[in-house]
């Protein structure tokens, strides 16, 4: 819990220098961290073509890999699968990350990105409730929002929005 804590502070006291980011080669990098979890659950982990935003790489690797491990955690019966994909709208790109696992109920919707709030007893889930809330505070340091749509025993489809930075499109 203490190492969650200091990573929880750290994304908004480290000093960032942004850049231009391909989220493919982020998306890589997240699956090659997460190769064991993947295929001890036998995970299938797809993605549309994703475009380049302005961020900090190794931010935007802990927020995937936050959202897609935590997809592999509460899975439901079946093989796990994700699907993460990006819209590109007149301000922002919109991300989704979608699973098939095991929900959350719509009265739990607006507290998962509470810091230390859990949804599970650590005998049915482990963790400490902090991902959620590094997730949140990541999207807010490149300037986006975060929402979740979900149904329980259906699956969860997490969006947020990176802002399309004009100099960086090209």
């Amino acid at each position: 819990m203490i190492n969650d804590l200091l990573e929880y502070s750290r994304v908004s006291s480290a000093k960032r220098q942004f850049q231009r980011v391909s989220i493919e080669s982020v998306i890589q990098e997240t699956l090659t961290n997460l190769k064991i979890p993947i295929e001890e659950s036998n995970a299938i982990v797809t993605h549309d073509p994703l475009p380049h935003v302005y961020g900090d790489k190794n931010l935007l690797v802990q927020l995937f890999q936050n959202l897609i491990s935590n997809s592999i955690k509460y899975k439901g019966t079946g093989t796990p699968q994700i699907h993460i994909n990006a819209v590109k709208e007149t301000e922002n790109y919109v991300f989704s990350v979608k699973d098939n696992g095991i929900g959350i109920s719509t009265k739990n919707l607006d507290s998962i990105f509470t810091i230390f709030h859990r949804l599970h007893s650590n005998d049915e889930f482990d963790g400490t409730g902090i991902g959620l809330s590094i997730v949140k505070k990541i999207v807010h340091e490149h300037g986006g929002e975060i929402w979740v749509e979900s149904e329980p025993d259906v699956g969860t489809e997490f969006f947020f929005t990176i802002p399309i930075i004009l100099d960086e499109m090209s």
